[in-house]
C-alpha cells in the first residue's frame, strides 16, 4: 500500500514539474532578453565567475553560427589567425568565449546571454570596454579610463569591426569617417574653403588626435598644439630673435586646424584678425578699410609685417624681415 501511495506521490511530482517546465524554461531563456541593463550585466558576471567554458570551444558555437558571413569573417582577420599565438582564436586560448564569455548553457536552446557588442548590444560601452582592454592595455590606450570617449561612453565596438579581414579603423580614410559620424561641426570645417588635405587622406584626425585618449588637450598626440603642429611645420618653430606672443602661446590663436572659410585656416580675416590684439594707429587713415591702402590691400597689415610667425633678423622687432 505505502509503494503505490508513493508511486503516485512521485507520478504527481513529475506531472508537476513536467507542467511547470516550459514556464521555468522561459524564465531563463526567453526572459533575459527582456532584463534591465543592470540585472543582465550581473548573470554575465556571475557566468564568469563561474567559468563553464565549453571543452570544444569555437567548434561548439559555429553548429549554429558558421551560417553567417559575418561571424565566419572573423578567421579572415588578425583575431582569427589560428597560427598567431596571441590570437584568441589559437590552439589553447578560449577562442570565441575569450571575448563573448563562458558558454554555459546558451547553446541550449539559447538559454543564457553572452556579452555581444556594437550599437544593438543591451550590455553598456563600459562592461563592452573592459573585455577589449582585458587584452589590449599597453601603448597608446594607457590613458583610455578618464579619457573624453570613455566618460562619453563610446564602445571600442562603435568605431573598430573585429569580425572583418580588415578592421575598417586601421585605414585612416575610413577612421576619419568614423571620427566625423559624431564630430559634425569639424567635418564641416574640413569642407571649407582653406582646409588640411584631410580630405585627400594625406592627413587625418588620428595624426593630431588619439581616440584612445592621451593626457594632453582635446587628446592631442603631443604635449601642446604647438608641438602638434611643429610635426609638419617644423620652420615654424623657434626660438627666433623676435618672437610674436600669440604664435609662442597657441598657433590656435589664429588658426583653426580644421579649417576655415580665411586664407590659411586663419580664424578671422586680416585685418580684423591682427586688430584683435593691435589697436593700431593706422587704422585712423581715411583709406582704411577702403581697399585702397597698404593696411587693407591685398595681405593687408602682411604687407609690410610679413615674417608674423617670428623674425631672426636683427632689425625684425616690428616682424617686418
Amino acid at each position: 500500500m505505502m509503494n503505490k501511495v508513493s508511486r503516485t506521490w512521485r507520478r504527481a511530482a513529475w506531472a508537476m514539474v513536467l507542467i511547470c517546465l516550459p514556464f521555468l524554461s522561459f524564465t531563463v531563456s526567453a526572459a533575459w532578453e527582456e532584463l534591465s541593463e543592470e540585472e543582465l550585466e550581473r548573470i554575465l558576471v556571475e557566468k564568469f565567475e563561474a567559468g563553464n567554458y565549453s571543452a570544444k570551444g569555437a567548434d561548439n558555437c559555429l553548429m549554429c553560427h558558421r551560417r553567417s558571413d559575418t561571424v565566419m569573417a572573423l578567421f579572415s582577420g588578425v583575431h582569427g589567425r589560428t597560427a598567431n599565438p596571441a590570437s584568441p582564436m589559437a590552439a589553447g586560448q578560449l577562442q570565441c568565449e575569450a571575448c563573448h564569455g563562458p558558454m554555459g548553457n546558451h547553446n541550449r536552446g539559447g538559454k543564457e546571454p553572452m556579452i555581444t557588442f556594437g550599437p544593438d548590444s543591451r550590455v553598456s560601452a563600459s562592461a563592452q570596454n573592459s573585455v577589449c582592454l582585458s587584452c589590449h592595455s599597453g601603448d597608446d590606450r594607457l590613458a583610455w579610463h578618464g579619457s573624453t570617449h570613455d566618460i562619453e561612453e563610446v564602445a571600442c565596438a562603435s568605431c573598430h569591426n573585429v569580425h572583418a579581414e580588415h578592421d575598417p579603423s586601421r585605414d585612416k580614410r575610413l577612421a576619419m569617417e568614423n571620427c566625423t559620424d559624431c564630430h559634425r561641426q569639424q567635418l564641416a570645417q574640413m569642407h571649407q574653403r582653406s582646409a588640411h588635405p584631410m580630405r585627400s587622406g594625406q592627413i587625418t584626425c588620428v595624426d593630431c588626435h588619439n581616440p584612445h585618449g592621451s593626457l594632453n588637450e582635446a587628446m592631442l598626440t603631443q604635449i601642446s598644439v604647438n608641438d602638434n603642429c611643429y610635426v609638419c611645420h617644423a620652420e615654424k618653430r623657434g626660438p627666433v630673435l623676435w618672437e610674436h606672443a600669440p604664435v609662442v602661446d597657441n598657433c590656435a590663436n589664429c588658426h583653426n586646424p580644421h579649417g576655415s572659410v580665411n586664407e590659411a585656416m586663419l580664424t578671422q580675416r586680416a585685418p580684423q584678425l591682427c586688430q584683435s590684439c593691435h589697436a593700431s594707429p593706422h587704422s585712423g587713415t581715411p583709406l582704411f578699410n577702403s581697399g585702397d591702402s597698404a593696411f587693407t590691400a591685398g595681405q593687408s597689415c602682411l604687407n609690410c609685417h610679413n615674417q608674423v610667425h617670428g623674425s631672426n633678423h636683427p632689425s625684425g622687432k616690428l616682424l617686418q624681415r
